[in-house]
């Protein structure tokens, strides 16, 4: 078994606001894996470097490039 989290169902074109697999046509949680997953074309600008608790601190996985308003995959939300 793989883990997957770029494949789970809140990243995926068929996942409705109310929970709903639109191929399956099932209540899913967007934890949820499946081989049919069709990735959203789209990145969540909401993940950028002022929203992130990493920024300017030690831990930040790019400290030379992060700038305000940069996305990045390393993005970790503030809590």
């Amino acid at each position: 078994m793989s883990i997957r989290i770029a494949s789970s169902c809140n990243h995926c074109n068929s996942f409705t606001e109310a929970n709903l697999c639109k191929t399956h046509e099932l209540k899913v949680s967007e934890e949820y894996t499946c081989d049919q997953f069709s990735i959203l074309q789209q990145l969540d600008k909401s993940m950028h470097c002022n929203s992130c608790q990493r920024h300017h601190r030690p831990d930040c996985a790019h400290p030379d490039l992060a700038a305000d308003g940069m996305l990045c995959a390393s993005w970790a939300p503030k809590v």
